[in-house]
């Protein structure tokens, strides 16, 4: 492509899940073809979209929802579709390492190649979030991956609420930032809505790193049985794209199926970040209080 005029076309999806993985696939499948139809190049679909979120409960069965990363059938599956259509997929599913357990997202490029893998690093534990009886903190670090469209990192859900991690995949050159996402209600108390201050932390990262960024979130009522009774998560979809400087671009209600798109000239925000100079700017020495838990103990 011609100097300055690098562009790509971003979309997020999203919509409510089954219980079934199958039906879950095909409306996946059905409304990826619907953001190429609309000229999307990169295409990011929401965490864990094989099923329900499960982790309002804490289940011994459902841990037979995990399967291995090699061969695993719904990114085989994704891995077709993108080839087909050319399109970059971003893969969110859980994962079983021998006896080690991951929320996963595989890349695959438009090609239909497999990237690699980002496991997610910050794994949350509250009522209706208990990921902590499923999950292994992740062990990948925070990556970015070289698509054929633009180099992109992906994060996962709770992940999105840390600035040193869109911080680190901006370092590493991610020219756009990707957060699949579930998210809604808290079973604990129905008066909390996080949804502005889940959307207003994200176009902080947007603007504090000069890059695009895209999150895309499940709807609908999701009813699971727990140890002590029905548990029951309304997520809130506002599944969104945010510009360089934090701006909203696209965005979804909280009730009905999207495909966002938004369409950016990478090179011309890659001048703007240049001469905004917060990468310039910064001061590495000065920040080995973020090694730290409570920010006293620095090493010399």
């Amino acid at each position: 492509m011609e100097k300055g005029n690098r562009q790509v076309v971003v979309s997020a999806l999203q919509f409510a899940c089954t219980d079934d993985v199958p039906s879950n696939l095909a409306t996946a499948e059905r409304l990826v073809r619907a953001a190429h139809a609309k000229g999307a190049n990169i295409i990011l679909i929401q965490e864990l979209f094989e099923g329900y979120y499960f982790c309002q409960a804490q289940r011994e069965d459902f841990f037979q929802r995990a399967k291995p990363y090699n061969d695993h059938p719904t990114i085989k599956r994704m891995q077709e579709l993108a080839k087909e259509l050319g399109v970059v997929l971003p893969v969110s599913f859980f994962e079983e390492a021998n006896n080690a357990h991951y929320n996963s997202v595989a890349i695959i490029d438009a090609d239909g190649t497999d990237l690699g893998l980002y496991r997610k690093s910050h794994i949350p534990d509250g009522p209706g979030y208990q990921e902590k009886f499923y999950f292994n903190p992740g062990d990948t670090g925070f990556k970015v991956f070289q698509t054929k469209f633009a180099k992109i990192g992906v994060a996962i859900c709770w992940d999105q609420w840390y600035p040193e991690a869109a911080r680190a995949m901006a370092l590493q050159g991610a020219e756009i930032l990707f957060y699949p996402t579930a998210i809604g209600s808290e079973p604990q108390d129905e008066g909390l809505d996080s949804r502005e201050h889940w959307q207003r932390v994200m176009q902080g990262h947007a603007g504090a790193n000069v890059v695009p960024l895209v999150a895309s979130n499940r709807i609908g009522k999701e009813i699971i049985e727990t140890e002590h009774g029905k548990s029951q998560i309304s997520f809130y979809g506002n599944s969104f794209i945010a510009g360089p400087t934090g701006e909203i671009v696209a965005a979804a209600n909280d009730k009905d199926e999207a495909v966002l798109i938004a369409q950016f000239d990478l090179d011309k925000i890659k001048s703007k970040r240049n001469c905004w100079g917060v990468f310039r700017d910064r001061r590495p020495d000065l920040y080995k209080v973020l090694l730290t838990s409570d920010g006293s103990k620095t090493s010399s």
